[in-house]
């Protein structure tokens, strides 16, 4: 019996000549955290935007749990599910952007609820007592009221963790949460998705915090030219990475 949350095989992905994804497999188990490094334009975003169905695959088999998004046909080709199958594979992931994607005239509490009012249809009163301990646990319960440009980056972001774990999804993907912020207030959203790691959420995070990925993950991919260069527990591969284009690679990042 498998516990895998998500998993890709063989995926594939091409934007006219230019192969971002060329076979790339994985599995995430429930409670593990894998952290995606690499460097710009290596595939990592895009993995992130078709395992989150931003994209489709051209090719690859994707699935969440026992729910299958989609498969190869006899040409090789993804062939996704119908509305209903993507409308369920949507409610068990939750994404956060680097750029925040919070809506600018809501309310902080607005934009944590919006969705469980509006998709999942909860009742007002238990969709903004779910908000309203979201945000508490985000060092934010003050801000119920704010809009969000009344907010520093890493306010904004932490809103939008709260936002992505108010729908209860089986994994949190992170599209480089911290890229947007400054080292103060990278600091004080690291610190939010550390908490949620001895939680253990299951999260899928690309980033360039190197120390940080070695700290929290369970597991490092590091990609690059669309391939999954390298794969392996977190400390080894930041600390002892085996092929040379990792190396090269960390050599140019610090690691504490």
């Amino acid at each position: 019996m498998t516990n895998a949350v998500v998993e890709l095989a063989h995926g594939k992905k091409a934007f006219g000549d230019n192969e971002v994804l060329k076979d790339i497999s994985l599995t995430v188990n429930a409670g593990d955290v894998l952290a995606v490094i690499g460097p710009s334009g290596g595939g990592k975003s895009t993995l992130l935007r078709c395992m989150t169905l931003l994209e489709t695959l051209d090719s690859g088999d994707l699935s969440y749990g026992d729910l299958v998004v989609c498969a190869n046909n006899a040409e090789g080709r993804a062939v996704y599910g119908d509305k209903t199958t993507i409308a369920k594979a949507k409610t068990r992931y939750g994404l956060v952007f680097q750029s925040f994607n919070l809506f600018p005239h809501y309310t902080v509490l607005q934009n944590v609820t919006d969705a469980l009012i509006c998709v999942q249809k909860m009742p007002k009163d238990e969709a903004l007592a779910r908000g309203r301990d979201l945000l508490a646990k985000m060092g934010l319960a003050d801000k119920e009221a704010m809009v969000p440009c009344d907010l520093s980056g890493g306010q904004q972001q932490r809103v939008a963790i709260a936002r992505a774990l108010a729908m209860n999804p089986d994994v949190l993907f992170f599209d480089e949460p911290t890229s947007a912020l400054d080292p103060e207030l990278t600091r004080e959203v690291l610190r939010v998705i550390r908490d949620l790691a001895a939680e253990h959420m299951t999260m899928v995070i690309v980033t360039h915090e190197m120390g940080f990925a070695r700290d929290v993950a369970d597991q490092i991919i590091f990609m690059d030219g669309g391939v999954i260069v390298e794969q392996g527990p977190a400390n080894d591969l930041i600390n002892n990475p085996q092929h040379e284009r990792t190396q090269a690679f960390l050599s140019n990042y610090d690691r504490d």
